[in-house]
């Protein structure tokens, strides 16, 4: 069964990430390619743009958000085959840019992938 986690991307990357997957839509500030270390940039799983400036990192709008961004990966159809790809690695690491380690789209995909 595949380990899901979740990690900053301005913390190094390690041998123990297994395979690394950028889930934000956007590039995080800062973060050259070389030391971001992605097996995948998975864009296309990230929360849409709508749905990323209405929550704006606010934790008073976080339930909301969890059952939104969960709605979006159930009707992306794209997200499936991601999802089956991934779980061919022993280990996933999920990164994200935002400063908030507890309230993340990260923290959100881990929790749904778990299940």
């Amino acid at each position: 069964m595949t380990q899901f986690v979740a990690k900053r991307i301005y913390d190094p990357a390690s041998p123990d990430d297994g395979y690394r997957v950028l889930v934000d839509r956007l590039w995080p500030r800062g973060v050259s390619k070389e030391r971001a270390a992605l097996d995948e940039w998975a864009k296309d799983i990230a929360p849409s743009t709508e749905l990323r400036k209405w929550f704006a990192h606010d934790p008073a709008k976080y339930a909301e958000f969890i059952a939104k961004y969960i709605d979006e990966i159930k009707q992306n159809h794209e997200a499936t085959a991601m999802i089956k790809n991934w779980r061919t690695h022993d280990k996933v690491t999920l990164l994200y840019g935002a400063r908030d380690e507890a309230h993340n789209e990260a923290a959100v995909l881990q929790q749904y992938l778990a299940k």
